[in-house]
C-alpha cells in the first residue's frame, strides 16, 4: 500500500540534502513538486498522492520512482 505520508518523508529527504536544510516544510515541498502550497494542503488531507508531479520530481533530480512510492533500492538511478 501506497503511504502520502511515507512519501512526503522521502521527498523531504532529497530536498533537504538539495537545499542544505534540517527542516523542511510543507510549502517547500509544494514548491519542488510545482505545486500551490493550498493545492498541496488540500491533497495532503485527502491523501491524494499527485503521481505526475513526482514523476516530473523524480526525473529532473534523477530518483528512482520506487523509491519514493515503494522504498525500493536503488534510491538513485545511474546516469
Amino acid at each position: 500500500m501506497i503511504i502520502f505520508d511515507d512519501i512526503i518523508l522521502r521527498l523531504k529527504e532529497i530536498i533537504a540534502t538539495d537545499q542544505n536544510q534540517n527542516k523542511i516544510y510543507n510549502k517547500d515541498v509544494a514548491r519542488a513538486l510545482d505545486l500551490t502550497p493550498q493545492y498541496f494542503a488540500v491533497i495532503k488531507k485527502r491523501g491524494k498522492i499527485p503521481y505526475e508531479a513526482i514523476a516530473l520530481f523524480c526525473k529532473k533530480h534523477h530518483i528512482s520512482i520506487n523509491w519514493i512510492l515503494f522504498e525500493q533500492e536503488p534510491k538513485l538511478l545511474s546516469s
